[in-house]
């Protein structure tokens, strides 16, 4: 066996579990997630020589988990949400819980770009280079997408207007 594919099972053993809960947040469902996570693997695989010794391997798998998912909903252009709210990875499971199934009823682009602002903290340029779209997209689909939560929110809690 050669080195580099010790060092790439062990970043797979190491991260799966980490690279699932981006997958289920990014995608909603446990099975999309888990074929997400596989995916990309198999991608990173191929070119694990030449990132293992980058910065920040995590972040290339993710990226490419991004792109994947970008893909899979254009190519689809049909939400596939799940039935039941994934187990919050969050202390207060019941405030958690809540926003969980707020965001699976976004669309996927949506939902796409709040995860990556806010769940992996990524600055537009950085959300709109791993999603293959520009800048201002990034910007109108998270505007969108807060206006969506806040209209459900203000409906949830009976404050209109």
């Amino acid at each position: 066996m050669r080195p580099w594919d010790v060092e790439f099972e062990e970043f797979v053993r190491a991260r799966s579990h980490a690279l699932l809960r981006y997958g289920l947040v990014l995608t909603g469902s446990a099975d999309d997630a888990a074929d997400l996570v596989q995916e990309a693997l198999l991608k990173l695989s191929s070119a694990w020589r030449r990132v293992r010794n980058r910065d920040d391997p995590e972040g290339y798998v993710r990226t490419i988990m991004a792109r994947q998912h970008v893909s899979w909903w254009r190519r689809r252009r049909l939400e596939h949400l799940t039935a039941e709210v994934p187990t919050p990875v969050h202390e207060d499971e019941h405030e958690l819980g809540e926003i969980w199934q707020r965001l699976r009823a976004l669309p996927a682009r949506q939902r796409a770009v709040l995860v990556m602002r806010y769940y992996e903290d990524l600055a537009d340029a950085e959300i709109a280079a791993r999603l293959g779209i520009s800048q201002a997209t990034v910007r109108s689909q998270a505007s969108r997408a807060l206006a969506t939560l806040r209209v459900r929110a203000d409906a949830l809690t009976g404050r209109w207007g």
